[in-house]
């Protein structure tokens, strides 16, 4: 570099040379050198910066899309050391029926006095499910409750399940201004309880009460731009309400305010709404809404869905300023609105939908194609969720220990985490094992998202155990 920058500048002076090599050797170690090193470096932070944020981005939006276990009622678990596990009880609508706390880990090991406290509990609730967060002891609250579901199925005959549920940010919720809004008088540290249970229930509805950060399902996240990653954690979580789609009559104003066209205060008026005349009954009610005015309406509809309402189409992704193309589209197949309610006619509906020529009825109808795409794929399936089509938890009956591990073992697991290098899988021991990425797949892999997505359920291979740090090496090459 110096007999270039010298080549550049000497011209042969045999009174200025000598003076012009020391003067170029110094500023490019004074000044140029480190000029240029900041430069790039700063250009290769953005760079990760961005991939940082693409990558928690992805894995935010993938846990989002969680597969909700509706209709069962669930007992969130909060496990704890000295504190006690926190126990909350929580309906089939997501609404709490009781709270209390036990203690079967140590240091008072009362596995007795928690067994009387939450039998009797599970029987009274009508309990399905336990949903166990996956913090501090996590595994000897796994412990108690695969004994308790035994003990249940011996006196009851109840089949009873757990899941590990993931409980990022259930700190943070607890402690924040709408946890104390929505359960002023219940004590901070069982609102976490609450969270864990309703994770499982609808993960997307309980999440989006949690600033997105705090989810965490990312790499290096408190060290990106926050102000970036917090813009880009906002359109994830605003994307994923708006693909699913939000019930008016049993969405919180956090999840409201996510759909487009709708604003805090909007949010919070819809619920006042609700709770003054009851549930709506269709969309256009909207617009008795305070503040909730035309355009708004015009942005929000689409993503507003209304279950048991006048007309079935409120319960799909159609607008309802293309509901007369809707109902002319049924009308050229022999049906009506109506049948949309109707599952046994459904079966036919969607045979003939399928079979319908778009270009042509795009035609007669005078509508653009791509539109009325949409609008035969969403009569083709009112009212089903997009996240059914996303892998369940894996429910569990029974504890497996690290010390069962053995190598070779072929495992199924949960994709907790997505990272550079590689895929953090819950096999059901204390520590997530890695998939690293060059044993995700026998053919070369740039980024372990194109094989995976957090929430995932894939089937693993145990290849390195190490017992004195508790780690765990998998493979996906089956």
């Amino acid at each position: 570099i110096l007999k270039k920058l010298e080549s550049k500048i000497i011209v042969g002076n045999k009174f200025t040379d000598e003076i012009l090599k020391e003067t170029i050797a110094d500023s490019y170690k004074r000044l140029i050198a480190p000029a240029i090193e900041r430069e790039i470096r700063n250009d290769l932070t953005e760079k990760a910066e961005e991939q940082a944020i693409k990558v928690f981005g992805q894995n935010a939006k993938q846990l989002l899309l969680g597969a909700p276990l509706k209709g069962l009622t669930v007992i969130g678990f909060d496990p704890a050391y000295r504190t006690g596990c926190k126990i909350a009880v929580i309906d089939e609508t997501g609404k709490l029926l009781d709270t209390t706390t036990i203690y079967p880990t140590e240091p008072q090991n009362d596995v007795e006095g928690a067994k009387k406290t939450l039998i009797p509990m599970i029987a009274k609730y009508d309990v399905d499910m336990f949903a166990i967060g996956n913090g501090t002891a996590s595994r000897e609250s796994e412990v108690f409750v695969a004994d308790v579901i035994k003990e249940v199925k011996e006196k009851y005959g109840k089949e009873l399940h757990y899941a590990i549920v993931s409980e990022a940010g259930a700190s943070v919720y607890s402690a924040s201004k709408l946890a104390t809004e929505e359960y002023p008088d219940i004590n901070v540290s069982l609102r976490g309880a609450i969270s864990i249970a309703r994770r499982l229930q609808d993960p997307l509805a309980e999440l989006v009460k949690i600033e997105p950060k705090a989810i965490g399902v990312g790499q290096y996240q408190h060290d990106v731009d926050q102000k970036n990653l917090s813009e880009s954690l906002t359109g994830v979580v605003e994307d994923a309400v708006n693909q699913v789609g939000v019930d008016v009559n049993t969405a919180t104003p956090s999840l409201l305010s996510y759909v487009a066209g709708i604003n805090k205060t909007i949010a919070n008026n819809i619920v006042k709404y609700r709770d003054e005349n009851g549930k709506l009954k269709e969309r256009k009610e909207l617009l008795k809404v305070p503040k909730l005015g035309k355009v708004a309406y015009e942005q929000c509809a689409g993503f507003i869905r209304v279950f048991d309402g006048k007309n079935p189409l409120e319960v799909t992704a159609v607008h309802p300023e293309s509901y007369e193309i809707a109902e002319k589209v049924l009308q050229s197949i022999g049906y009506g609105t109506k049948d949309l309610s109707n599952k046994e006619k459904m079966k036919e509906i969607r045979e003939k939908l399928h079979s319908l020529s778009i270009p042509k009825l795009a035609k007669e109808l005078e509508v653009g194609e791509m539109t009325l795409k949409d609008i035969v794929e969403e009569l083709a399936k009112p009212g089903r969720d997009p996240r059914e089509e996303m892998p369940k938890p894996i429910l569990r009956s029974d504890v497996f220990k690290f010390e069962d591990l053995r190598e070779g073992q072929i495992l199924t697991g949960t994709v907790r985490n997505i990272v550079d290098f590689g895929a953090f899988v819950d096999v059901g021991v204390k520590h997530d094992g890695l998939v690293h990425i060059s044993e995700m797949s026998d053919s070369f892999v740039k980024n372990p998202s194109d094989i995976v997505s957090v929430g995932d359920i894939v089937k693993v291979k145990v290849i390195d155990i190490d017992k004195e740090r508790q780690k765990v090496k998998l493979s996906m090459k089956i």
